[in-house]
């Protein structure tokens, strides 16, 4: 079983079945009222160099479902903000905590702090990838759809990091994507190459109608994520295209559903519309955040289920 929970790509499609599978069982429990302390009186330490709402709400809350007990630091008032080597904070966390998640900018510095903490360390959200988010709307989808398979995905707007983990995801569960993007705000370059490497069925283009014709899952995120808020004016110019509206939805499949990883700019990225629309499942997808998480959580640093 791999210790840290960094990127999809470094799990084996069998292990995140398996995260699916307790995600489901968590989540009943939890609906049941039935007891789930799989991590009884374990500590979650969670680093905070961007903003967050779901992200800190989630994996706070389950950690409590969960029996434990999570610890909300914020970079800048910890020494990391002034300077402290991340092989020394990682360290002495490894020390005090049973797990360490982080929600940073730099995916080298998070694989810096697995590398020397002896404790699992989760991704968060990096500039690079987002693979709980990705797990929490695969799941959601799974709740929608009774699966994941056979379906053809559609991502408009931004090449961020939502898209590279939704690369990553083609790749090891096997199904189509289609990814439509600005030209020049495409996905990383590496990312795309090696799952062009596995076989992915990816369509990349610059027309967000091709890849939302007939689409069953259509999935964007904010023009301007934390960090390029002095590109916001040249972004909206640049996206004005490429916004799910009323009209791209009914290019997609007839029963397709809509999702976005939140927080959303109304009627910037998407519609109010289509937000509170019959295809939306995206507050059941922003749910699934916490299920998830407490199951990769429960994975990482529990007993076996």
């Amino acid at each position: 079983m791999m210790k840290d929970f960094l990127c999809l790509s470094d799990w084996s499609l069998t292990a995140l079945e398996e995260i699916f599978a307790l995600t489901k069982k968590l989540k009943d429990r939890q609906k049941n009222g039935e007891p789930h302390r799989l991590l009884d009186g374990k500590t979650l330490g969670m680093i905070f160099e961007k903003s967050s709402t779901r992200t800190r709400v989630s994996f706070e809350v389950g950690m409590y479902q969960l029996g434990g007990h999570a610890l909300f630091l914020h970079s800048g008032t910890t020494q990391l903000g002034r300077g402290e080597p991340i092989k020394d904070t990682a360290r002495v966390m490894a020390r005090y905590c049973d797990g360490i998640m982080i929600r940073t900018y730099s995916q080298a510095g998070i694989e810096e702090l697995a590398h020397w903490s002896d404790v699992p360390v989760i991704n968060g959200l990096t500039d690079m990838y987002h693979p709980c988010q990705i797990m929490a709307d695969l799941f959601t989808v799974i709740e929608h759809r009774g699966n994941y398979r056979d379906l053809s995905y559609c991502w408009i707007g931004d090449g961020n990091n939502m898209a590279n983990s939704w690369i990553n995801a083609a790749a090891l569960f096997g199904f189509e994507l289609r990814v439509a993007t600005p030209q020049g705000y495409e996905p990383d370059a590496e990312v795309i190459a090696r799952a062009q490497k596995q076989g992915v069925k990816l369509l990349l283009t610059n027309d967000p109608r091709e890849a939302a014709d007939g689409a069953d899952v259509l999935n964007t995120d904010v023009w301007a994520s934390m960090g390029q808020e002095d590109e916001q004016q040249a972004r909206e110019k640049a996206f004005a295209d490429f916004q799910i509206n009323a009209a791209l939805v009914k290019q997609a499949a007839a029963d397709c559903v809509v999702m976005h990883c939140l927080p959303a700019h109304r009627n910037e990225e998407i519609t109010d519309d289509v937000i509170e629309g019959p295809h939306s499942i995206i507050f059941d997808e922003a749910e699934n955040r916490l299920h998830v998480q407490k199951a990769i959580m429960a994975t990482l640093m529990g007993p076996n289920v």
